[in-house]
């Protein structure tokens, strides 16, 4: 799809729209995708994708695609809630580093994807967003505690998403949802900034696709060393 949008086969817009029409179809009785953007703003960041590729301006490897953050990680604009009634109304000044690296790949922040409260269990519901449902089986839970990012992947209202992972948070949803969640070795993506400086290094951010080749790309553009993360660990 990247390379589609690079050789201006399909535009960003177009990109965009069929992602929304997804959402519209699928979201609702699945609640993978919360905090999104109204319709109108997300065409418009895809139109002004579109014109920066016009201008000729360099385009990165993401360019063009529609991304929504899980509910952990700080995305500026964006509120994230964690899943709890604490943060429901807290709206990020800044970025994550993985979030922000993202961004600068050129993909297109429409929203957030649903978190247990805290990421602290392996189904996702909460009393903010409520529940994610399983697309395969709507009575089966979807996994967590990436379980909106990757009923989300599974359905086609995303093309790739980011995760983090504890104790099988990127990789128990995506097995439940038929999809691929890679935990990166510690360090490899630089997780912050983060509130707790000790507990925080037992998890790590990392990539899910639908492909393998889906998951590196992301992971490519996660990795590397951050001067706030001084165990991050160099691309080479």
């Amino acid at each position: 799809m990247a390379g589609l949008v690079a050789r201006r086969e399909v535009s960003a817009r177009e990109v965009m729209q069929a992602h929304l029409a997804q959402m519209a179809r699928l979201n609702p009785q699945l609640n993978a995708i919360v905090a999104k953007l109204p319709d109108e703003a997300c065409l418009a960041l895809a139109d002004e994708a579109d014109a920066r590729q016009a201008a000729g301006e360099p385009l990165g490897p993401l360019h063009g695609l529609p991304v929504a953050f899980k509910d952990l990680q700080d995305a500026r604009g964006f509120v994230t809630a964690r899943g709890s009634r604490i943060y429901r109304n807290y709206v990020s000044p800044s970025d994550a580093v993985s979030v922000e690296r993202v961004r600068r790949a050129g993909a297109l922040a429409i929203g957030k994807t649903n978190v247990p409260e805290f990421g602290l269990g392996s189904h996702t519901f909460n009393d903010v967003f409520g529940t994610t449902h399983n697309p395969f089986d709507l009575t089966r839970t979807a996994g967590g505690s990436s379980g909106g990012a990757a009923v989300a992947l599974a359905t086609n209202m995303l093309p790739v998403a980011d995760g983090s992972d504890y104790m099988g948070s990127l990789r128990n949803p995506a097995a439940w949802n038929n999809i691929f969640g890679f935990r990166p070795s510690q360090g490899r993506v630089p997780g912050g900034p983060e509130r707790d400086g000790y507990l925080s290094q037992l998890s790590t951010e990392g990539p899910m696709g639908r492909t393998v080749v889906d998951v590196a790309m992301l992971l490519g553009t996660q990795a590397g060393y951050h001067v706030g993360s001084p165990l991050s660990l160099s691309a080479g």
